[in-house]
């Protein structure tokens, strides 16, 4: 969950409730009201609402902070070509993988582009 929102000062709950519901939100696929069920599972009463609201002010620094924890790609890459089958079609894979095996970036097309 790492750094707490930025103040929840003020706030009904305090802010070890607050930073699991909206890191819930932002890092699974998770709709408010699932966030709420999680919540009363563990003891603690909240709305959808109130987990809405939650994520619409402190959201972006979470987001923020989860996205600076993910991978950087090293500076050296290279492109894979490999020959897939998909529904019996012969289809060209293209995988950008760097240095430390980090796939970032796949596209999966029927022909060969060979001026690419």
């Amino acid at each position: 969950m790492g750094s707490t929102s930025p103040s929840c000062r003020g706030h009904r709950y305090p802010a070890e409730v607050i930073s699991p519901c909206v890191w819930r939100y932002f890092r699974f696929p998770l709709s408010f009201r699932e966030v709420e069920e999680l919540m009363l599972r563990r003891g603690v009463i909240v709305s959808y609402e109130t987990v809405r609201r939650w994520c619409a002010k402190f959201g972006q620094a979470y987001a923020n902070g989860l996205r600076r924890r993910q991978p950087r790609p090293g500076d050296t890459w290279h492109l894979d070509e490999v020959f897939i089958k998909v529904s019996g079609e012969l289809k060209y894979l293209w995988r950008a993988v760097d240095a430390d095996g980090t796939v970032l970036d796949i596209l999966v097309q029927s022909r060969r582009d060979k001026a690419a």
